[in-house]
């Protein structure tokens, strides 16, 4: 007999259990000959030597997939073993360097292109990254799945996603219901990245106890955002004023994602956009990042590229 004794005091046990302990019991299954002892951060292994050697190498590398990507739900770990080869975890959709963390359902968000897998690099490596391209890069997608997984990582202990509430061609006055119900539709594509990685119901109870916050940029004045990741959205839709703003609420252990289309300004003719000139005079601050993404980062339907190609052409001339 020989024993494993492996430390996981670096992850939430949680990850790695699952709900009513199903990760553990689909580990179990398959190593029916190693007993697994859990006791505070540490999992004991036990039994004949090549079984427990094996059985410890698997489950290092889940660990090490829950420190890149969070949550690990029973379906994924039940394709993890079903995906094996040589007795490692060596499948390449699981292990590649461009996962980001695993969302609802099971749904695997990753870095998509080079310049999407340079955002996750550099929100690793500065506390302000300013994100900017075309529509369609996944440039808001990106920086909220690297909110969600600090929040599940307990990097930080609320995300705030803001916008500001530009009338792009549309009158809010002229839509129905509160002021709340008038903003929401401009701030539904956050809506729609959080529900691919998080499930509904938990997402919702995120939100009522204010752990998620997503509110018009507005909102932001005079608070200071404190252990936070905070994702400013469309930021070329805000004049210099209110970007100066948004960046003066940072707080202690605080992270920032800007993202903007600096080729969509909404803003009315006579105000300048604040985002180009924010990137300007910050580029040679450490701790500020600017990643710049275009066409061949297009990650929505093929004739997108052709699209913003032609737009790009059309003012050339």
């Amino acid at each position: 007999m020989t024993e494993a004794i492996i430390d996981i005091e670096n992850i939430n046990p949680v990850d790695l259990f699952g709900s009513n302990n199903s990760n553990i019991e689909i580990f179990k299954k398959h190593f029916p000959l190693v007993k697994v002892l859990i006791r505070g951060s540490t999992i004991k292994l036990s039994g004949l030597e090549e079984q427990v050697k094996e059985a410890k190498a698997k489950l290092l590398s889940i660990i090490h997939l829950i420190e890149k990507g969070g949550y690990i739900p029973a379906s994924i770990m039940e394709d993890l073993f079903h995906h094996e080869s040589n007795n490692s975890l060596t499948h390449s959709a699981f292990t590649d360097e461009t996962i980001i963390l695993f969302g609802t359902n099971g749904k695997i968000i990753r870095s998509r292109t080079v310049n999407q897998k340079k955002m996750v690099d550099s929100s690793e490596k500065n506390d302000i990254v300013f994100a900017t391209g075309p529509a369609g890069t996944g440039k808001t997608y990106t920086a909220v799945a690297l909110a969600v997984k600090a929040l599940k990582n307990k990097l930080v202990k609320k995300i705030i996603l803001t916008r500001p509430a530009i009338e792009a061609g549309e009158n809010l006055g002229f839509l129905p219901g509160d002021l709340k119900e008038k903003i929401d539709p401009y701030l539904r594509p956050l809506y729609d990245a959080l529900e691919d990685m998080i499930p509904i119901e938990k997402l919702a109870s995120l939100m009522s106890n204010k752990v998620i916050e997503v509110a018009p940029l507005a909102y932001m004045r005079g608070r200071t955002l404190d252990n936070a990741f905070i994702i400013l959205d469309e930021a070329q839709n805000t004049n210099d004023l209110q970007l100066k703003m948004f960046l003066t609420r940072i707080g202690a252990n605080a992270k920032a994602i800007i993202t903007g289309d600096p080729t969509q300004n909404d803003l009315p003719y006579n105000q300048k956009s604040g985002l180009d000139k924010a990137i300007h005079i910050l580029q040679s601050i450490e701790g500020i990042a600017h990643v710049v993404l275009t066409e061949e980062d297009v990650v929505r339907h093929k004739l997108v590229k052709q699209i913003i190609k032609a737009y790009q052409n059309s003012q050339k001339t």
